[in-house]
């Protein structure tokens, strides 16, 4: 979800790069011994054994990617990264409140989101800050941050996987750690001065609607929770007050243990500072600046630093109680754990995550970028369950997870998502899809059985448009996920797609937050189509066209399921975006009720469309590149049109998201379409345009990604240029074929396939195939190769070759 396009600019300071000396070797395993530098040109040649020291958390930090450099775990609950401010504080200078050009920190918050696109987004509870002036006032009347905030210097930062650390101005130096569900936090305090901990219980990024601090000197413990949500809650989205997010939905609980005596202690609420207390409540509301200014409570716990102090916490969180957050703590951070210890532990985790992904040949630049990328993927989806294995249900009940799944798994983008990210958690982590799919039944059941498209946790939020669900079950029952109920889930995918549910004629959040899912069904299935004046939804153009996609992925379901009457009813569907399809324009468009386009067209309209414009979604056809070549007037018409989507009126390259009737890198309806050259018989033109999205919109540094990460998707867009593939359509689990930029590329899924890519070298061009050793002919890799694994050998050069997989049987099956 985005919001804003990126705009480039130089590093603020050169991030170091580890990479090994250049070995010309195709596959090896052996480990080689790395400068502590090396130029970007450098490259790493046998298999990476250690990706952890590529991974680089601070890409994207900057230019509107939307990440964090916090410490976390493969899948984490916890997620300890600093909260920023440019000077107020009721909001936050970036969705998740971490942005790599705004250098002053008000707390180290306990989760985050990755990459969400509107600003507060969600998250960030409980901030903790470290000071070292007295509290005297209240915190949350600090309402500009001007008294209990400090700057900080990126030379003084460092980050890496599951560990991030930082020397503020204030002389206090922080270090994280964190496990699944807890954490351990070292503030080392200058002598001389003030030593304080502010626990700004209220102040998640939205604000809250309650909180509670609690401070036992006895047991050296701080404890309490927030009662929160609102996802992105400054959005009137044409509702005004009526905006659906601006409500509760989650308490987090926490609790905190130090190693040292409090010297003293302290609370506050609202205006007023309590010196010596040790309980407080309040919340914050929902509102931003003088509606909300002000507002608040927490705690703080002082420490004797008359000779310097380094003062430990060991912290645990529970959406479930107070007493999760005390069993998850002690189960997973022990006395004796200490941030180093910790932070090994974890950076061990995300290697054996980052090592299902082995690559070689590549420069250290693109290692770099590659592991970041898939560092970045699989913060995501967030596990929701305590140790003993119960969760929050979007009905805010505790319920417990189901045997024989290893846990209960939340936070899904599905607009976003569906298009890549869930793709490549199928293909390095199908045991985490089947358990996140069993997870979004089970929501779906507590949620009326209704299958929202963005879930924050396990609770509806009801942003974006279409219904990706059903388009993420069927992908990932297509690349052989079935560790979920799968009966049960289709059933209920089916349902939502075929029965309409009690809230689909609202417009309550519209547009960007509707309310209603599988809005006005009844109307969509009589028109087929959705009307742009009478859609309950974003946009009639953008609903037609992502309905057409999950129908088709729920058709393709249905077929390999045996049930070929719905196969046929949901396949019919997916053809609906014809009826969006304006010939007179060539264009997709918004149409009305009584079936007229709706006045104003243009190709750089918004009308009709979430988030992109007619020329950037008329491509949005994955499941039907025939149908819409056709529609276009055949593959030569469709090729020169699609050539000028990624090129100028001049003829030069235009990939990076500045023009609205032209490819943008920044935001998914359209990442789809550089792979789109395969379908029309041109593959030499999908592997030039991906390998020049590539250089052109991602790179290394803050500014890395192009566009608002949204929970890994352009991460694992960037992943599977990489590789050289990408996924044909939802509910497929064929792959196109494009250029690696790596020579080797090993893939070892938790399930037990293993999938091998090796290419002759890094040039953009395939002039040769084969597949488990036959001679390969088409620009495609069936279905076989993901769910049995196989063996792709690539030969490549720097010139097309324009014969490659180019004629009727090189080109991939749409049905």
């Amino acid at each position: 979800m985005n919001r804003s396009r990126v705009h480039r600019r130089p590093l603020v300071r050169p991030l170091p790069l580890v990479a090994v000396a250049a070995i010309a070797a195709l596959l090896g395993t052996g480990v080689v011994a790395a400068p502590a530098e090396a130029s970007p040109a450098a490259h790493v040649g046998r298999p990476v054994t250690d990706p952890a020291r590529y991974v680089d958390p601070f890409i994207g930090t900057s230019g509107d990617g939307n990440t964090w450099p916090g410490a976390t775990a493969p899948f984490g609950m916890m997620q300890w990264s600093p909260t920023g401010t440019a000077g107020d504080q009721t909001s936050t200078p970036v969705a998740n409140g971490y942005s790599y050009d705004v250098n002053r920190l008000r707390g180290f918050s306990l989760t985050h989101l990755n990459g969400a696109g509107c600003a507060p987004g969600a998250a960030g509870d409980v901030p903790i800050m470290p000071v070292t002036t007295p509290v005297t006032t209240s915190p949350s009347a600090d309402s500009k941050d001007a008294v209990y905030a400090a700057g900080y210097s990126h030379d003084d930062e460092h980050a890496s996987p599951g560990r991030y650390g930082v020397a503020l101005d204030n002389g206090v130096r922080t270090d994280l750690a964190v496990t699944t569900r807890a954490g351990v936090g070292a503030f080392t305090f200058p002598a001389g001065k003030d030593a304080n901990l502010l626990f700004r219980t209220s102040n998640s990024i939205n604000g809250s609607e309650a909180a509670t601090t609690r401070v036992d000197p006895r047991t050296r413990t701080v404890s309490g929770s927030v009662l929160t949500g609102g996802f992105c809650s400054r959005r009137a989205n044409g509702g005004g007050a009526t905006n659906p997010d601006r409500r509760s939905y989650y308490r987090i609980y926490f609790t905190a243990t130090f190693d040292t005596a409090f010297a003293s202690t302290g609370t506050w609420k609202d205006g007023e500072v309590r010196p010596g207390g040790t309980a407080s409540s309040g919340g914050e509301g929902y509102l931003t600046g003088a509606d909300r200014a002000g507002r608040g409570s927490g705690a703080w716990v002082g420490f004797d630093a008359r000779r310097g102090a380094t003062v430990t916490a060991r912290i645990g969180i529970s959406y479930v109680s107070a007493a999760g957050a005390v069993a998850n703590r002690d189960a997973e951070v022990t006395k004796r754990s200490t941030v180093a210890s910790v932070a090994a532990g974890t950076r061990a985790s995300w290697n054996r995550e980052l090592s299902r992904l082995r690559v070689g040949g590549g420069t250290a630049d693109r290692t770099t970028q590659l592991y970041t990328s898939v560092y970045h993927a699989l913060m995501q989806p967030n596990t929701l369950n305590d140790r003993d294995g119960r969760y929050l249900g979007p009905d805010l009940q505790v319920h417990r997870k189901d045997r024989g799944h290893r846990a209960v798994y939340g936070t899904y983008s599905g607009w976003d998502q569906y298009r890549a990210q869930i793709q490549l958690l199928a293909l390095l982590r199908p045991d985490v899809a089947g358990d996140m799919a069993q997870s979004m039944l089970r929501f779906a059941e507590q949620n009326g059985g209704v299958w929202d498209r963005w879930l924050h946790l396990g609770a509806p939020t009801h942003v974006m448009t279409g219904d990706p669900s059903a388009a993420t079950l069927a992908t990932w029952y297509a690349m052989g996920v079935r560790n979920f109920d799968v009966r049960a889930a289709y059933a209920s995918l089916k349902r939502q797609a075929t029965v309409e549910n009690t809230d689909a004629e609202s417009d309550i959040g519209c547009p960007g937050q509707c309310l209603a899912q599988r809005p006005a069904l009844d109307e969509y299935l009589e028109r087929q189509y959705a009307a742009n004046d009478d859609c309950s939804c974003w946009g009639g153009a953008a609903e037609t066209l992502e309905n057409s996609i999950s129908d088709s992925a729920l058709g393709y379901w249905a077929g390999s399921m045996g049930l070929r009457s719905d196969a046929r009813m949901f396949a019919e569907r997916g053809t609906y975006w014809e009826n969006t399809f304006n010939a007179a324009v060539g264009h997709q468009a918004a149409r009305q009720a009584d079936g007229s386009w709706t006045p104003g067209w243009s190709p750089s309209t918004g009308t009709g469309f979430a988030q992109g414009t007619s020329a950037q979604y008329t491509w949005l056809v994955p499941q039907d590149v025939r149908g819409l070549s056709s529609a276009l007037g055949g593959d030569a018409a469709a090729v020169t049109r699609l050539d000028a989507f990624f090129h100028d009126a001049s003829g030069n390259w235009a990939v990076t998201g500045r023009d609205a009737t032209r490819f943008d890198p920044t935001n998914e309806p359209d990442i789809h379409t550089p792979w789109m050259y395969n379908a029309l018989g041109k593959p030499w033109k999908t592997q030039e345009t991906v390998r020049r999205v590539v250089d052109d919109a991602y790179s290394t540094g803050p500014d890395g990604l192009p566009g608002n990460d949204d929970l890994g998707t352009m991460s694992a867009w960037y992943v599977f240029a990489s590789i050289g593939l990408f996924p044909q359509t939802p509910g497929r689990a064929e792959m196109l074929i494009g250029s690696p930029t790596f020579s080797t590329v090993e893939i070892r899924r938790s399930s037990g396939e293993r999938i091998v890519i090796r290419s002759s070298g890094t040039e953009q061009y395939v002039q040769g195939a084969r597949l488990n050793g036959w001679t390969h002919e088409r620009s495609w890799v069936p279905a076989s190769f993901v769910t049995r694994g196989g063996t792709l050998a690539l030969h490549v050069g720097d010139t097309a070759d324009t014969g490659w997989a180019s004629g009727e049987r090189g080109r991939p099956i749409d049905r």
